[in-house]
């Protein structure tokens, strides 16, 4: 199996902003052993040099987007930064740096967890919750049997 390091992005205080964290909650207690699990608020230029170290990147993270199974999954490709400020990086963006600095190219995934509320208040609403459900079947159903 390939090195993986999965990375849960949000803030649980901010409900569905949380489901990064909640989705690494489920899957480190089933799959403790399979991969390592990083917490982070906001994405940073210290990320490339993790990722540096892996075959294959998971980025998990809320999205505003209303997707059709609650999620989407997809390839990220790299996109070098054009922001003034590293407090606005992407996925893509560390995946750019990753191959500048360290000539490291790992496969980086996206699975972009649809949610609606992002006020500041601890849980998720239904609609995050379900969608959490459904992205955490699609990882044990494709993404693990994948790698």
């Amino acid at each position: 199996m390939k090195k993986t390091v999965i990375i849960g992005i949000g803030n649980s205080g901010r409900q569905d902003d949380g489901v990064g964290w909640a989705f690494l909650e489920e899957i480190e207690q089933k799959w403790q052993y399979l991969c390592d699990f990083e917490y982070r608020y906001q994405l940073q230029i210290e990320d490339a040099e993790l990722i540096s170290h892996y075959d294959r990147v998971l980025f998990v993270d809320a999205d505003l987007n209303q997707h059709k199974q609650g999620f989407e999954f997809r390839p990220v490709p790299a996109l070098a930064g054009t922001s003034f400020t590293t407090h606005e990086m992407s996925p893509g963006n560390v995946l750019d740096l990753c191959q500048k600095i360290y000539t490291k190219s790992p496969d980086c995934f996206i699975l972009a967890i649809s949610g609606v509320s992002f006020e500041l208040e601890l849980g998720l609403t239904e609609n995050g919750a379900r969608n959490l459900l459904n992205s955490l079947y699609y990882f044990e159903k494709e993404f693990l049997v994948s790698g």
